[in-house]
This record gives C-alpha cells, structure tokens and sequence, in this order.
C-alpha cells in the first residue's frame, strides 16, 4: 500500500489541525469530497494546481487504511 505518511499532516496552527496535505492548507476530506462527487484525479490536479498526483495518491491510501481499520472483521452488520 501506499505510504501516506509523508505526505499528511495535522498542525493546530494550520486548518485548526484538521489533516491536510504537507506544504498546502488543502483538507484531506476536501480532496475526497471531490473524488466522492466522481471527479477523476485529473479534474482534482486541474482544481488543485499545487497538488501532485502522489498526494492525491497518499489522500486516497489515508482513506483505504481509515476505512479498514473500522471496518467490522467478521460477519455481517445486523
């Protein structure tokens, strides 16, 4: 997987230290609402033109990595 780490920061002193990506005051849930709507990674980088498209990438390995880890491991949800 994709090693976000590098890429993702949270600083109270920047966004009120919501997670953005290194070297921008672009939220993370910014860039996922845009991929949420089916905007491509391209449309993201037109939109964003200080982003590269690892960060995209790093945006995108955050979200999967999150997800897995609340994901229920077993059965069903009722």
């Amino acid at each position: 997987m994709f090693d976000y780490s590098n890429y993702i920061v949270r600083d109270p002193k920047i966004c009120g230290g919501q997670p953005v990506l290194r070297g921008t005051r672009v939220l993370l849930r910014t860039v996922l609402a845009s991929l949420a709507d089916g905007d491509s990674i391209e449309q993201i980088l037109a939109s964003f033109p200080t982003l590269t498209r690892d960060q995209v990438s790093a945006v995108i390995a955050f979200a999967a990595a999150s997800a897995e880890e609340d994901l229920p491991t077993s059965g069903t949800p009722a």
